[in-house]
């Protein structure tokens, strides 16, 4: 029988190796097992309790990704708003996810994963350009598609400036949420 705290320990370690595996996966895709064991604070065979293989950890991280931008994208309460306003909370909240964002862009099989095209849905991006082209927050000759890239592209830069430069978090999402409020700025 498992008692409740040693189902909490176990979620809570398995939570620990998910985490390093995304932060040590994105700075080095290449990273040792033992590498991301050492940076969860956990011994090898430990890691290999919950995740018997690579593949398996990868499989842990793509469910864990998918759960995290589904919870971002909760956060940011897509349907209130004009789509600009919506458009930057979910810029900021998906800025929080640099980590295990870097990771998929860095790793892009990641996204080919059956569970991104069934959990990580693109309706609700559509949906609030739309809603931004038809409230006039949005510029109607940018469709959303393009929109989307732009976002990854400018969340992407924030990223490598943030590691590259002394600066801090608040300033990077300043300048990312600034530059996509011009790009989807309406032409007079």
């Amino acid at each position: 029988m498992v008692t409740t705290e040693e189902s909490g320990s176990r979620v809570r370690t398995r939570q620990a190796i998910l985490q390093a595996a995304i932060e040590v996966l994105s700075r080095n895709p290449a990273a040792s097992l033992s590498e991301i064991a050492a940076a969860a604070h956990v011994g090898r065979t430990t890691l290999h309790r919950y995740f018997a293989e690579r593949s398996d950890l990868l499989a842990g991280v793509v469910a864990e990704g998918v759960a995290r931008l589904n919870r971002a994208t909760a956060r940011a309460r897509l349907d209130e708003g004009s789509g600009a306003e919506a458009l930057h909370r979910l810029c900021a909240e998906y800025f929080d996810l640099g980590d295990l964002l870097s990771l998929i862009f860095a790793e892009p099989q990641l996204v080919n994963d059956p569970a991104w095209a069934t959990e990580v849905c693109d309706d609700d991006f559509h949906t609030v350009v739309t809603r931004g082209h038809a409230d006039g927050s949005i510029d109607p000759a940018l469709p959303a598609t393009w929109l989307q890239s732009v976002l990854w592209s400018q969340l992407y830069a924030g990223w490598s400036y943030l590691a590259e430069h002394d600066v801090s978090r608040h300033e990077v999402l300043g300048l990312v949420t600034r530059t996509i409020a011009g790009a989807v700025a309406p032409r007079r």
